[in-house]
């Protein structure tokens, strides 16, 4: 099925994205292009990316995109990777520094063949400083820019939050930005340049609320103890009878007055402003949670403004009728997966194309495209 026959589907229609394949962010960020409606085209290597090793056909991060199979240590192959660039609005890549360099596609060669084009760079460090060239994982990055100091408990360690805040928040979705931005200078007559997107970055930049609230005063900079990151008993998650979790986050004063009502410890609980006794609070809270089930406590609170919800798993989620009321996940190639993201009123986005294995469209691309020279440059 070619994208002319699937028809346009999101704001992006009519963008053409190359994606150098990698792993982790940089196919995430091309993966919300696509979402969004861009034509995706990746380069997939042989022996594909260093990384963890996934089914094709599970890897979601590949869907709504199409595959070519490209051998870059080949002269020839660079040629037609360039000639791919040359009908590309936008590139992505994410290798260490000087990769791309090395093996000739480069900003400065991606850009004298396509003048137009925005070369979306993403890695962990950045492109230069002492940790440029060096490995590393979610969980550093978010390290060093104290993100990760904030998450867990007074008593206990940092807690990393999968690689959602480091990978995908500070990095993926912080490029996607970065290219849509420079696309939009670039078709209002500017020139074509390269967005450097920095996992530390973004993740730093993620953090300049509490920044700024720090510099007056009213955070402190140790996890657990503001009212945000577990230090108030009526911003966490607690305990019920069965096992499983409510989270609880009831902050103005007319919510948390609906909170301790159906909690059941409105004629108990000491004054939520009293800091002393917010431990004695805490104990409350927890210990009439634990009274019940997770099912009974959701049954409680409802659609009440108590701000209290039942913690899912990602199994269950799908099933929440808020989610389902908004297809939040859909079904689609026989996996159950989220749906694009944000919703548009006119264009909307939607899964159009299940992931596929490396090289499974080059001819489609090659037509598409109309890169010819595509069609001899599959390794054998």
């Amino acid at each position: 099925m070619t994208v002319a026959e699937e028809g346009a589907a999101g704001p992006l229609a009519g963008v053409r994205v190359l994606e150098l394949a990698g792993i982790g962010p940089g196919p995430f960020a091309a993966m919300v292009l696509g979402d969004l409606g861009a034509d995706v085209v990746r380069v997939d290597r042989p022996g594909g990316p260093r990384g963890p090793r996934m089914d094709p056909d599970f890897d979601l991060a590949n869907r709504n995109k199409r595959s070519v199979l490209l051998d870059l240590k080949s002269e020839e192959n660079v040629g037609v990777v360039l000639d791919l660039v040359e009908r590309a609005d936008i590139l992505i890549e994410g290798y260490r520094p000087g990769v791309t360099e090395r093996l000739g596609l480069g900003p400065d060669d991606c850009l004298a063949r396509n003048p137009k084009l925005v070369y979306g760079r993403m890695t962990g460090w950045g492109q230069e400083g002492p940790l440029a060239q060096s490995a590393g994982h979610d969980i550093g990055y978010i390290a060093v820019t104290g993100a990760l100091s904030m998450i867990g408990t007074i008593d206990g360690p940092p807690i990393a939050p999968a690689n959602l805040l480091g990978d995908y928040a500070g990095g993926s979705l912080y490029l996607v930005i970065g290219v849509l931005a420079a696309l939009q200078h670039a078709r209002a007559g500017g020139p074509g340049q390269v967005v450097d997107a920095a996992i530390v970055d973004g993740t730093a930049h993620l953090t300049s609320v509490v920044h700024g609230m720090m510099a007056a005063g009213g955070w402190r900079d140790q996890r657990g103890t503001n009212l945000l990151d577990g230090g108030s008993p009526f911003y966490g998650t607690y305990e019920t009878a069965d096992g499983g979790y409510m989270a609880v986050g009831p902050l103005e004063r007319k919510f948390y007055n609906e909170f301790i009502e159906l909690l059941g410890i409105a004629d108990q609980a000491p004054a939520r402003d009293d800091f002393d006794s917010w431990a004695e609070l805490r104990a409350a809270i927890a210990d009439r949670f634990k009274q019940r089930t997770r099912e009974e406590w959701t049954a409680v609170f409802g659609t009440s403004d108590a701000c209290v919800a039942p913690v899912l798993s990602l199994r269950e989620a799908p099933a929440h009728p808020q989610l389902s009321a908004r297809s939040t996940f859909v079904d689609h190639g026989g996996i159950t997966q989220p749906a694009p993201a944000p919703r548009f009123s006119a264009t909307p986005g939607a899964v159009r194309r299940v992931p596929k294995g490396p090289g499974a469209e080059t001819a489609e691309v090659a037509r598409d495209w109309g890169v010819t020279s595509l069609l001899g440059g599959n390794p054998s």
